[in-house]
């Protein structure tokens, strides 16, 4: 988007300035400004990242994403037959469905993946 409004400004620096070493100077500025702004913008986001990844708090994004797929397959092959059975102990005739795993497995693979990926890193010594 920055890289749009870049040549009209060049085009700007024409009329108003009529010194070319000046306008090149001018001009050069302008078209490095946006990548020097992209490059601060993704060291900060680089620090944000190093200081996420050195917490070892349970509740990061990734770790409660583990915890509701693994409380959800825990229910759905722990709890709700057992509810189930204590119904039908009792004569209740109501039956608890299972709960689709679709998705749930999807999410639970890939975060099984992704810690694999990162052990075997640290293991072989690729990563810091």
């Amino acid at each position: 988007m920055i890289d749009k409004l870049i040549g009209p400004v060049t085009g700007l620096l024409d009329k108003f300035i009529p010194d070319a070493d000046t306008k090149a100077k001018l001009a050069h500025e302008v078209a490095t400004m946006a990548e020097e702004h992209a490059q601060e913008i993704a060291k900060g986001q680089m620090e944000i990242n190093a200081v996420e990844a050195a917490n070892s708090n349970v509740w990061r994004v990734e770790t409660s994403s583990g915890w509701v797929c693994v409380l959800g397959m825990f229910g759905n092959f722990i709890t709700i037959p057992f509810r189930n059975f204590v119904l039908a102990l009792f004569g209740i005739d109501i039956v608890i469905p299972l709960v689709p795993l679709d998705t749930m497995m999807t999410v639970l693979m890939s975060l099984f993946s992704f810690s694999a990926m990162r052990t075997y890193e640290k293991k072989s010594g690729v990563s810091k």
